[in-house]
């Protein structure tokens, strides 16, 4: 069922959101409102698994207790702002929060089930080169509401409540690797991914979740010993001179500091493999030598490559490795025994790609927003044909 579209403005709505709370805050609530815990147990279950949008469709409880949940609390999760679906099946929505402030998620399919790709912040602290959001300031982070509410959207968009099994869900994984650095938020991040995790509500098991970092050394083991979801590091770079040059971050967190942490996550093993993500930018990190250098780098790690083609967006001044130089890249790594697949490039027809998302959480009519998508479209399709016309 869709989210509540009639809420009242957030200025002046005083009411508690449920949504967002860890169990023992939703317990504390009702304990306030003077209700009985096993309450809050089922208002849990309305919220997570059924995916009640409304205390009227909770009808195991008391026509009185509905009313007085009414009045001082709600369930309200983000809106849709905009809605967009590639022509590859990609869909990504630009969420608005209580604020105006807005993130974008993304569902990117892949056969019988797909992964939601969730932001954890508004706009970016990072300043990554390559990447579009870099180019946002940071403005905010996003809450535990916030950040469950994007996939609680997701499933309200692909209908799947009451939540479905593992073998007949569509939306199977998460993965934070939307807008933000998730260990720069890694408590709200928490929050919500527990509650994600939770086998009476959502259900979807750490086995299921992956969190990408661009190396935030101190967060990382805490990560891994509280939440114990898989690891990907964005890499994309053998050594401090190239890593710095496009990721400012490893000044502060140099290569030599994040592989030690990646040595020492918890939980890593040749089952549970850490994701080194490597954006293969052309001239920069794509030679046999940078392969060569990466295969030392993570010296009895165990772990796996992601090689992720350059995705562009307007006004980059990077360009997408030659198809035959990543095959190259990706052989050497394969020959030196590590999974090296090349991520398809997934939604850029509508900037949902790896790397492309932004928001200028600007409020624009509704004419200026349709004129803003077709012209960051339009961009995005010739800055693309042209480098394919150039292969």
């Amino acid at each position: 069922m869709p989210p509540d579209s009639a809420r009242p403005d957030a200025s002046t709505d005083t009411r508690i959101n449920l949504v967002g709370l860890s169990r023992e805050q939703l317990a504390q609530t009702f304990l306030e409102l003077g209700q009985k815990p096993f309450r809050a147990k089922q208002v849990w279950h309305w919220i997570y698994h059924r995916g009640a949008t409304d205390f009227a469709a909770m009808t195991e409880l008391s026509k009185d207790l509905r009313a007085t949940l009414e009045k001082h609390c709600t369930v309200w999760r983000p809106t849709i702002a905009r809605e967009q679906t590639s022509t590859d099946g990609t869909r990504k929505w630009l969420m608005a929060f209580d604020d105006g402030q807005k993130a974008e998620t993304v569902f990117i399919p892949d056969d019988d089930r797909g992964a939601v790709c969730i932001s954890s912040q508004v706009g970016c602290t990072l300043t990554c080169r390559f990447c579009h959001t870099g180019t946002q300031r940071l403005v905010r982070n996003l809450t535990p509401a916030e950040i469950i509410g994007q996939f609680m959207v997701a499933r309200d968009s692909y209908g799947e409540w009451p939540t479905p099994t593992d073998e007949r869900r569509l939306l199977s994984n998460i993965v934070l690797m939307g807008m933000g650095e998730p260990l720069y938020n890694f408590d709200n991040v928490a929050t919500a991914m527990r509650i994600v995790m939770a086998d009476d509500g959502i259900a979807l098991g750490k086995r299921r979740i992956t969190l990408s970092t661009s190396g935030v050394v101190p967060e990382i083991h805490r990560c891994g010993a509280e939440l114990g979801v898989n690891l990907a590091i964005s890499l994309h770079a053998p050594d401090d001179d190239t890593r710095s040059l496009i990721m400012p971050i490893n000044k502060k967190y140099p290569l030599k500091e994040l592989m030690q942490a990646c040595r020492d996550y918890p939980g890593a093993s040749n089952a549970r493999r850490i994701t080194f993500e490597y954006v293969m930018l052309k001239g920069i990190n794509d030679t046999a030598a940078h392969a060569r250098a990466l295969i030392k780098l993570v010296k009895d790690i165990p772990c796996k490559f992601n090689l992720i083609p350059f995705n562009p967006w307007p006004g980059t001044p990077y360009e997408c490795s030659d198809p035959a130089t990543v095959e190259a890249f990706g052989q050497i790594l394969w020959d030196a025994g590590f999974s090296a697949p090349v991520r398809t490039p997934r939604g850029r027809d509508i900037l949902a790609a790896c790397g492309q998302l932004k928001t200028d959480s600007e409020r624009l009519s509704a004419k200026e927003q349709r004129l803003k998508d077709a012209a960051e479209a339009e961009a995005a399709k010739a800055a693309w044909a042209e480098k394919e016309a150039a292969i």
